[in-house]
């Protein structure tokens, strides 16, 4: 067996001296929690030490700033009251949306050589649909656009919509030539040109398969012909109102409306006539 050489020492004694490294250990059971809101969330910490027996346990929450949950054997702020600790693990009461986020659960140990181990939590609450708001117009025009539109904006995950028509669900459009559009993400239903056979009951469904599922009221769209009368009067109206504005600003054009035009002089005094004797212009034959 041969020695090692002088430069390999120095590596060896590394290695014996890490083999003896103590650390404190972090550990969860869930890294990602999902609850109902206003259900508790257990937020999972085990922690492992070599040295320390009374290791520090402390709790933050991420956010815009760094906030304290749990510190110096206490709950902090909003958790005050309404939350619980088990060795490291906390259970959080009736969560609420504000409660969700991303939490770090941390553990120091000054006896360890490696002192200091952490682990992160991420809470998200569940919000089922509420009644979502729907904008189904009363009336339209055959042949013209019409959108009909619905959102949730308070459902996490966000929901899916889904449109009926006199109870009756719409079935997805089977292809781009289809009468309408349906979007269930965003909730519209668009009709690229509306008939009078559209006309009906529309309501919208909100989903996300959390809770119980939300239907708005909805509303009677009903689809009218366009009258020919009506389009002819609007448009001999628009003719006469053009030729209005044509003349004047004829009559404009050519000193019609000229300030001075037709305006007597009204202060005009005639000069007075000097007195003459009557004299005989022409002679008187006998």
């Amino acid at each position: 067996m041969e020695w090692l050489s002088p430069s390999c020492l120095p590596i060896v004694v590394l290695l014996m001296h890490c083999s003896l490294c103590l650390a404190v250990t972090v550990t969860t059971t869930r890294h990602k929690v999902e609850v109902h809101e206003f259900a508790d969330a257990e937020l999972s910490c085990q922690f492992n030490t070599e040295r320390e027996n009374n290791p520090r346990i402390e709790w933050k929450k991420k956010g815009q700033d760094v906030s304290f949950v749990y510190y110096d054997g206490h709950f902090k702020g909003p958790f005050e009251g309404r939350a619980t600790i088990q060795g490291a693990t906390v259970t959080l009461r009736r969560v609420t949306q504000k409660d969700a986020g991303e939490y770090r659960c941390e553990i120091s140990a000054p006896l360890d050589s490696v002192s200091l181990a952490e682990t992160n939590i991420t809470l998200r609450v569940l919000v089922p649909p509420h009644t979502p708001h729907c904008e189904i117009p009363s009336s339209a025009v055959t042949g013209s656009v019409v959108q009909l539109r619905c959102r949730d904006h308070q459902s996490i995950p966000p929901a899916t919509y889904s449109w009926y028509k006199n109870n009756q669900q719409l079935p997805p459009p089977r292809n781009a030539n289809a009468s309408y559009l349906i979007d269930k993400h965003n909730g519209m239903l668009e009709f690229k040109a509306v008939s009078k056979d559209d006309s009906g009951q529309y309501r919208c469904l909100a989903s996300n398969g959390v809770g119980s599922p939300k239907m708005c009221d909805g509303n009677h769209m009903s689809i009218e012909d366009v009258s020919v009368v009506a389009v002819v009067a609007a448009v001999v109206v628009c003719l006469l109102l053009v030729a209005v504005a044509s003349g004047v600003m004829l009559l404009h054009r050519n000193g019609f409306f000229s300030r001075h035009r037709g305006r007597s002089n009204v202060n005009y005094v005639p000069p007075p006539q000097e007195p003459q004797d009557f004299k005989h212009t022409q002679s008187f034959m006998l």
